[in-house]
């Protein structure tokens, strides 16, 4: 059992280290500006292994009447070499590797936005968040923090152990013998680290969603009086952040301590025998003063590598979720087949859907829309109705059935194409942080000109209110429109729809939660909007449905009448109720009015 769990955790991490080439390859990384960074780290190196072999000669050898100003210009250059060398190879490290998490970081936007729906029902946005964030965050702290001192350090001990072989072979196996000693000491830690900081990422993920869910409905949670049960919420993401961090800390302690006491015991190993071999005049002096130099060319970049393997097991567990994100499927937003200009029928042929495996949403619905008439759909709560909307935008694909523009099916069609023609007002229509104009020129795919922007909104019955304000269509509306009353919002939406210019127009219950003037206001609007129009509508209002070219009635997920109201009303005992209910409700709103 043991063993299949350590082969299966190998396999885990070398998938991890692939995934994470991979991630990095894909980024296409400058190869030019890490080669140039390479060959300077190379020659920054080679002037800091100089450094030790010219004191070996100084200690051997040193008397002022040897003492020659080439031997300070050497050094001096030495010094400089190093330092200018490995300056700018850090730098040019530093570029590539901020280059390289930005091209992560587009690529992942991108796909972001490439999304169905779908994913996004099953994901919170705070996780998806530190995807993009955090998680390329490591990454890009990986290259540019870490990645140039342990490359420096690979090359200054490969350097350094060559030297110390030809110098003095015995002693310099004396030296590599902790290498494995500290790398069994190490190995365990690593792991450790790498599972601590997987869960800290997850964690961090879901604190993060925590935060923007809260955060971005605050007013909800004032009015519910939710501030203690969000703060327990929130404190046990943080709790549990600190103890990963305790944990972390505690992994920490034993690496430092250990590389301490492994460079400790190893220059205390090596001035003891050098000693010995000075001694016997099998070394000088001043051999073991470069030995000693190189040494801590090579202890202290084997710290800086140390680090960067801690970095980098975090770096994979980000390269994990990044890498499932890219890897998921996309919606066919290019290719497919051109929409054709002229009105056609839309055809929902047996229509079945489900959200999840088991429950049925719709079940064999049916139904036609005609181009240019207006169709109603009504039916209780839940019965699917919003469900048919997202199905039409394309947002999910029926299990079953099909759904048909003319005689082609709208999966087959340009995806781009078909929501270009579609013009959604919802019932909480959506507004953007930005000014009017922005939100009501938001998604067209040409430069509108201000009259068009104003005529627009004037056939919104919105110019009005909008031109009242100081700065007019350049106010800002606040996160999500908070500035702009509802009827405001629903008639920025409504002007937006009609720059757009839709041929399919669909409504879903636009006026119900609006107040009488309101309501007077933007269902003037839509009549203006739905002229020459294929309009479909979500209806719970009489008012709305009775003018309707054809009504269908659905309920748990079926439609169980369509025709006219007058034919509905006299065949359909439930949209009877529903026509009864409403007038009742009109007659009580009118006598509350009167009174």
């Amino acid at each position: 059992m043991n063993a299949t769990t350590d082969r299966k955790a190998i396999r885990q991490k070398e998938g991890g280290w692939r995934q994470f080439v991979a991630l990095i390859r894909d980024a296409d990384p400058p190869k030019l500006q890490l080669a140039i960074a390479l060959l300077l780290s190379l020659v920054g190196t080679a002037g800091s292994l100089i450094i030790p072999l010219f004191t070996k000669n100084l200690v051997d050898g040193f008397t002022f009447d040897k003492l020659e100003p080439l031997h300070i210009v050497v050094l001096v250059l030495a010094f400089a070499l190093q330092t200018v060398a490995g300056g700018v190879s850090i730098y040019l490290l530093n570029r590539a590797g901020h280059k390289i998490v930005a091209g992560i970081r587009d690529r992942l936007w991108s796909k972001l936005l490439k999304m169905p729906v779908s994913y996004y029902d099953n994901s919170q946005t705070g996780e998806l968040t530190s995807r993009v964030t955090s998680d390329t965050g490591i990454v890009r702290g990986l290259i540019t923090e870490h990645l140039s001192g342990s490359l420096n350090g690979i090359i200054s001990m490969i350097g350094a152990i060559v030297i110390l072989l030809v110098m003095d072979w015995k002693m310099t196996l004396v030296m590599l013998l902790a290498i494995p000693i500290t790398a069994a000491i190490m190995a365990p830690l690593a792991r450790q680290m790498y599972k601590i900081s997987k869960g800290m990422q997850d964690e961090t993920a879901g604190f993060t969603a925590v935060l923007n869910q809260v955060l971005s409905e605050i007013r909800l949670v004032k009015s519910s009086n939710a501030e203690e049960r969000e703060y327990e919420n929130g404190k046990k993401g943080i709790m549990s952040l600190y103890r990963f961090g305790v944990r972390e800390g505690k992994v920490q302690a034993w690496i430092t301590p250990v590389m301490m006491l492994v460079i400790m015991g190893l220059v205390v190993a090596l001035i003891g025998y050098g000693g010995i071999r000075v001694s016997s005049g099998l070394m000088t002096a001043g051999e073991l003063v470069a030995f000693l130099l190189y040494l801590f060319q090579i202890v202290m970049p084997a710290a800086q590598i140390s680090q960067f393997f801690t970095q980098f097991q975090k770096a994979v567990g980000a390269t994990e979720r990044i890498s499932a994100a890219l890897k998921a499927d996309e919606e066919p937003y290019q290719g497919g087949k051109d929409v054709t200009e002229r009105e056609e029928p839309i055809r929902l042929d047996n229509v079945a859907f489900s959200y999840n495996e088991g429950k049925s949403v719709l079940r064999g619905v049916s139904f036609d829309i005609e181009p240019g008439k207006v169709t109603a759909i009504v039916g209780p709560s839940g019965g699917g109705k919003t469900t048919l909307f997202s199905l039409l935008e394309r947002y999910y694909i029926p299990q079953s059935g099909t759904i048909s523009y003319g005689a082609e099916p709208i999966g087959e069609l340009s995806l781009a194409q078909w929501r270009q023609r579609i013009g959604y007002v919802s019932q909480d229509s959506p507004i953007i942080a930005g000014t009017i104009r922005d939100n009501i020129c938001y998604g067209l795919n040409r430069e509108a000109t201000d009259l068009e922007v104003e005529q627009a909104a004037r056939m919104a019955y919105a110019h009005a209110f909008i031109d009242a304000l100081p700065e007019g269509y350049a106010t800002e509306v606040g996160e999500r429109g908070i500035k702009l009353s509802g009827g405001q919002r629903q008639r920025v939406a409504i002007a937006r729809a009609l720059l757009r210019d839709p041929s399919l127009l669909m409504l879903d219950e636009a006026t119900s939660s609006l107040d009488s003037k309101s309501e007077l206001a933007v269902q003037q609007a839509l009549d203006n909007l739905m002229i020459g129009r294929t309009t479909l509508i979500i209806a719970h209002r009489l008012s709305t449905v009775v003018d309707a070219d054809r009504i269908v009635f659905i309920e748990k997920g079926v439609v169980t009448g369509e025709g006219t109201h007058e034919e509905l009303l006299a065949s359909h005992p439930l949209y009877q109720e529903f026509a009864n209910n409403q007038l009742r409700l009109n007659a009580e709103t009118r006598i509350n009015v009167t009174s």
